[in-house]
């Protein structure tokens, strides 16, 4: 038992690192800060395109930033806000412009497009 238990902690480890390697979230990667964003985001609700302050405190971050995670970490924030306020009847478009490593600029949009067979 008193192997078993480490060895099972060290594979289970090895194990969401492998898997993080291959999934844009990367929350179990061994070095999480290995990706740079530099991001700019808008929102705008039921027509009202949200100031600095109002993106502050809807998001609780800044409209134009800098995280080191993977992008997919903001986008996921950004997301689960929205979902959320979706269901209080909020209607909300979300555009988020950033760059991973100072590679070619991306773009992430809220709702996301409906895609039609």
């Amino acid at each position: 038992m008193r192997i078993a238990i480490p060895i099972l902690l060290f594979a289970f480890q090895i194990g969401a690192i492998v898997y993080a390697r291959f999934v844009p979230t990367r929350y179990f990667c061994w070095a999480p800060f290995d990706t740079q964003t530099d991001y700019v985001a808008t929102s705008v609700v039921n027509g009202h395109e949200l100031t600095a302050a109002e993106f502050r405190q809807r998001y609780r971050r800044t409209k134009q930033g800098f995280d080191n995670r993977s992008p997919q970490h903001v986008i996921d924030m950004l997301q689960q806000v929205e979902e959320k306020r979706a269901a209080l009847g909020d209607k909300a478009t979300v555009t988020m412009k950033y760059r991973v490593n100072g590679k070619e600029p991306r773009e992430w949009h809220w709702p996301p497009a409906v895609q039609h067979p």
